[in-house]
């Protein structure tokens, strides 16, 4: 491999790495608590078990699919790149496009997954959305963690691309 081959499977094994983390750790994802809970305030409370799990909110189930799309693509990729060092300009265009797609989808699913996480965070006052992190604070930060590696993901997909680019500039003409 060629140095700017090296570099791009160097990012390859790094973007199927940080998506598949992302898609374990959103995976496994899941609190349970014990929590008080009254009906009245002239009544006893009462103990309720209380579980949160990633696939509760389709904003965290699309951050897995996109991580376990970006993860399989990867391999795949990375796969081709080393089996194949002298690939055919259509099919670098085809892998540097598909490597756009994935930053794309693992941006867009980040940031949803991000969206709610906020919400969970902060609550919402004005539609009577409770805070949920207070609660179920491992739950939330292995989601921030997981959409964290997702943007990594992301980025090193975009290096990719800007590889590609980047070689395009240094052609002779």
């Amino acid at each position: 491999m060629s140095g700017g081959g090296k570099l791009e499977g160097v990012l390859r094994v790094l973007g199927f790495v940080l998506t598949l983390v992302a898609a374990i750790v959103v995976r496994l994802d899941k609190e349970t608590k014990v929590v008080p809970f009254s009906i009245s305030p002239n009544l006893p409370t009462f103990d309720v078990v209380v579980v949160a799990k990633w696939h509760y909110l389709s904003a965290f189930v699309y951050l897995f699919a996109a991580n376990v799309i970006a993860s399989l693509y990867g391999l795949l990729t990375l796969t081709i790149s080393l089996a194949n060092k002298n690939r055919s300009n259509i099919s670098a265009l085809l892998i540097t496009i598909l490597d756009l797609v994935m930053v794309v989808l693992l941006s867009s699913s980040a940031g949803a997954a991000i969206a709610i996480g906020i919400i969970g965070y902060h609550g919402n006052s004005h539609v009577r959305w409770n805070k949920v992190c207070d609660t179920f604070g491992r739950f939330c930060k292995q989601v921030a963690a997981a959409s964290a590696l997702s943007l990594a993901g992301a980025i090193v997909f975009m290096l990719l691309v800007i590889l590609v680019v980047v070689g395009l500039q240094k052609r002779p003409k």
